[in-house]
């Protein structure tokens, strides 16, 4: 008898993953998983080449010059228009006349012309002229005109500006990305509830497919429950983050190749972190999607038992919308919405080290909690196939 009794154990401890492996090669041959994955990379291209083409991209602008003293303007305020829009510049095309280089303007040939008047310069443009050109050109001008007055009426030009400097310090020198940072925030939160929802429903989905069929008959006599819940929970997490992996390897790609290098430098360490709390909190919630599945007894009842996880989910994903600074902050140190959250907020930046640490180690503690919770409810409920079962119910009855 004692023999009888240590085979099944034996076999028993690698269940989990027999069910583990069974899961991921089921989802990785449906096409639906696949073209997925391709849908959601798409979108995350599509999303960063419109937010670097939105954020502006370096300009190369060309204005129309008629004389020396015009080009070598042109040339000093190149330095100011790379100053103002990093990666700009100005270049000065020479033309013989004053018509000529407004016939250039006119036809789109240059962006502006520099004309010197008698009063000094006009800068002539078609329908418009970029402000940023606009301007740099007219400081280099009106800077020019200044040194050579008052070289000719012999005053000392340093001396005249002495104290006049004006200088620009930053309290938030990370501003400037302030807008990709906010879209990665944003496209964070909603990858994680896409995926969360996808791989949970999948989990529910697969064991209400075995209550029905009474293959969950099967399979409990072969290998414990509670192994066929941690396979579960392995194999559709690990599906779940093969699919985040490849969209931020995606992300990060598309960012070096369109050069926002600053922006990828900016949130690079809040991706690695998104990861990690991906998988924390995505663990704590599939043990509560086997659950919503073992309540039931057929599809049709799904809507309703999967309803407690669509909450948890969806909660967050509409404070990460409209709530303030404050109620994030307190949000995102909550068991399993901080895994949500705490990802965004580091995306936007300016998050304390303790915070982010608090949300790891609850983000722990609630996954352990909930897994070992789920647990439980699995062990009590799915060899029901009866009917439905509520989680008040679930919670009565005996193990």
């Amino acid at each position: 008898m004692s023999t009888l009794t240590r085979e099944p154990d034996r076999g028993a401890r690698g269940a989990w993953r027999v069910v583990a492996e069974r899961e991921v090669m089921t989802r990785v041959r449906e096409k639906s998983f696949l073209y997925g994955v391709l849908a959601m990379a798409a979108g995350i291209v599509a999303l960063v080449v419109l937010t670097s083409i939105l954020g502006g991209r370096p300009t190369d602008h060309t204005v129309a010059v008629v004389d020396r003293q015009g080009a070598d303007l042109v040339s000093s305020a190149s330095d100011l228009v790379d100053r103002a829009d990093d990666g700009s510049n100005a270049t000065a095309r020479s033309y013989e006349s004053v018509a000529a280089a407004e016939k250039a303007v006119r036809d789109d040939d240059v962006d502006a012309a520099l004309i010197a008047t008698d009063e000094g310069y006009e800068i002539v443009g078609d329908r418009e002229v970029d402000p940023t050109l606009s301007s740099a050109l007219t400081a280099v001008a009106s800077a020019s005109a200044l040194a050579d007055n008052a070289a000719a009426q012999g005053v000392d030009l340093d001396e005249l500006q002495r104290g006049s400097a004006v200088a620009e310090r930053l309290l938030d020198p990370d501003g400037e990305d302030a807008g990709p940072r906010q879209a990665t925030a944003f496209v964070f939160v909603l990858l994680f509830y896409l995926t969360a929802v996808i791989f949970g429903m999948n989990i529910a989905q697969s064991v209400v497919q075995e209550k029905e069929s009474r293959v969950v008959e099967i399979l409990a006599a072969a290998v414990p429950i509670r192994a066929m819940l941690w396979g579960k929970i392995v194999g559709n997490t690990a599906l779940a983050l093969g699919q985040i992996v490849v969209l931020a390897v995606v992300g990060v790609a598309s960012l070096a190749l369109t050069g926002e290098t600053s922006v990828l430098s900016a949130i690079g360490p809040a991706v690695a972190w998104y990861v990690l709390f991906f998988v924390l909190g995505f663990v704590a919630l599939a043990g509560l999607w086997a659950v919503a599945g073992s309540l039931a007894s057929r599809q049709e009842d799904l809507q309703s038992t999967t309803m407690p996880g669509q909450v948890i989910l969806f909660a967050p994903y509409i404070l990460a919308v409209t709530a303030g600074a404050s109620v994030k902050t307190v949000v995102s140190m909550l068991p399993v919405v901080s895994a949500m959250m705490m990802p965004s907020r580091m995306a936007e930046g300016g998050v304390p080290a303790w915070q982010v640490g608090v949300a790891l180690a609850v983000n722990v503690l609630g996954a352990v909690v909930l897994v070992r919770f789920a647990a439980r409810l699995y062990e009590r409920t799915l060899m029901r196939t009866d009917r439905k079962i509520g989680f008040g119910e679930a919670l009565r009855l005996s193990e």
